[in-house]
């Protein structure tokens, strides 16, 4: 048997219904909480800094949480293989719990940073166990459904973040935030036991890759770093350092026992590296959302709550598309969908980089809307798939979890990245805001387009991967 999903796909209702409803609400539940947080607290820190003082840790709050979160994606393996699927969720739910409390009770900016990195932590385990947990929860024949209701995820956190915060924000309420969604994992990891199936667990003791965890942590850091810091030639160096440690990172995995990533990942002609690279690149167009409100606000002279769900488009768009993309099952179709997502995120990010102006009037406002669309639906048209791809990657349960929890870390560390690229891409622009808009689109949109060409560099390995060649069963 292999683990490729069946040629007919399941409706959605099946996923949704009696029989895995639960497993779907704390599977999706975990990945969203984390996402809501990303852009949750930048909303809030406004005011938080307000209350609290500490105006100058302000753009470190981003930088610790992110950091977090990539460190607990890469131990998502190692805690499954500890304690099994239950008692790993019901980990990530306490600490994602604990830290958000810890948030609303915050005395100083010092302690909330500290509490900002205990829920980054439980946010990147829940990530990581959503894709690896999701062999055992669903039955593959649901695997593509699941995918891309957790990687839609991503997007509508992207969407709620800002709008939550905003709205409590707006009430002087930063407090109350961060206790609602302390509310929302609380509940969540309540019906952990009675949803998820138990796996087993291994009394044998994991070591952990430290010197892979710590290279690829401190790349995080660099990248983060470099995404607050004032000065281009600060920045680029930032993420010059960065890239320098996960090039490190990527020798020390190809021939050390202990690594983060599956085995397969580093072979020849294996295409899971391709399959990683693509998530990453559609990952880092994502940035975009960043600085759009930004944009929005000071060549359109939007307001701030509007500027937000204008920008929020993208994410939209991401969320969106996946539900008619996770349909497709034809491996023609599949191929083809890996490749156009990429090309779709790229035009519409060079289309909204001609669109920008300065003065912009109201009726060219209108169409950044559907063209933010277009770069989300190439996000959601191939996301789901290249997930899929990569848990199916091997017959091995504990490699098949790693390949699946590692896409939660390709996605953190490359939204980390083009976060950081992007600030540097504004500061070019000097004082013209224009130009900063342009250089981001347009800087983005190149960096993006290399995702077409990892897309067809994994088409083209998977036709020779053995795993590919006969279909899975259905029901199998």
């Amino acid at each position: 048997m292999t683990l490729i999903p069946p040629s007919a796909p399941p409706a959605w209702r099946e996923l949704l219904g009696r029989e895995y409803l639960g497993a779907a609400i704390v599977l999706a539940g975990g990945v969203l909480v984390g996402a809501v947080n990303i852009y949750l607290a930048a909303s809030l820190l406004p005011t938080a800094v307000a209350d609290l003082g500490g105006a100058s840790f302000y753009s470190w709050n981003m930088t610790v949480y992110l950091v977090a979160i990539v460190i607990a994606t890469m131990l998502t393996g190692r805690f499954l293989s500890r304690w099994g699927n239950v008692v790993a969720y019901l980990l990530g739910f306490a600490t994602f719990t604990a830290g958000s409390l810890a948030c609303a009770a915050s005395p100083a900016m010092a302690v909330l940073l500290a509490s900002r990195g205990v829920q980054g932590l439980g946010a990147g385990l829940l990530s990581g166990l959503g894709f690896a947990v999701i062999r055992m929860a669903l039955p593959a024949r649901l695997w593509t459904r699941g995918a891309a209701l957790m990687s839609a995820m991503y997007g509508v956190g992207n969407f709620a973040g800002p709008a939550l915060g905003g709205l409590f924000a707006q009430f002087g309420s930063w407090r109350l935030a961060f206790a609602a969604m302390a509310v929302v994992a609380a509940v969540c990891g309540a019906i952990v036991p009675r949803v998820l199936p138990h796996s087993e667990r291994s009394n044998t003791r994991v070591p952990i890759p430290a010197m892979s965890l710590l290279l690829v942590t401190a790349a995080a850091g660099a990248v983060s770093v470099a995404g607050v810091v004032a000065g281009t030639l600060t920045k680029a160096a930032g993420i010059a350092v960065a890239l320098l440690l996960v090039a490190g990172f990527v020798a020390h995995e190809r021939r050390s026992e202990l690594r983060v990533f599956p085995r397969t990942t580093y072979q020849r002609g294996s295409s899971l590296k391709w399959v990683y690279l693509t998530l990453g690149l559609l990952a880092f167009g994502v940035a975009a959302e960043s600085f759009l409100p930004l944009f929005g606000q000071r060549l359109a002279g939007l307001p701030p709550l509007v500027a937000g769900f204008f920008a929020a488009a993208i994410s939209l768009g991401w969320s969106l598309t996946q539900i008619g993309s996770s349909s497709v099952t034809g491996h023609r179709a599949v191929r083809r969908l890996r490749v156009l997502g990429p090309v779709l995120l790229v035009a519409g990010l060079l289309v909204q980089g001609l669109l920008q102006r300065e003065d912009t009037p109201i009726w060219l406002v209108l169409v950044w809307v559907p063209v933010l669309f277009v770069a989300g639906a190439g996000i959601g048209l191939a996301y789901p798939h290249l997930s899929v791809a990569a848990m199916s990657s091997s017959r091995d349960p504990q490699e098949g979890g790693r390949a699946a929890a590692a896409i939660a870390t390709v996605t953190s560390l490359s939204i980390a990245f083009g976060t950081a690229v992007a600030g540097v891409l504004v500061n070019l622009g000097g004082g013209s805001m224009l130009d900063s808009a342009r250089y981001v689109l347009f800087g983005l949109a190149t960096i993006c387009a290399i995702g077409a060409l990892t897309a067809h560099a994994a088409n083209r390995a998977m036709r020779t991967d053995p795993v590919d060649r006969v279909p899975l069963r259905q029901g199998s």
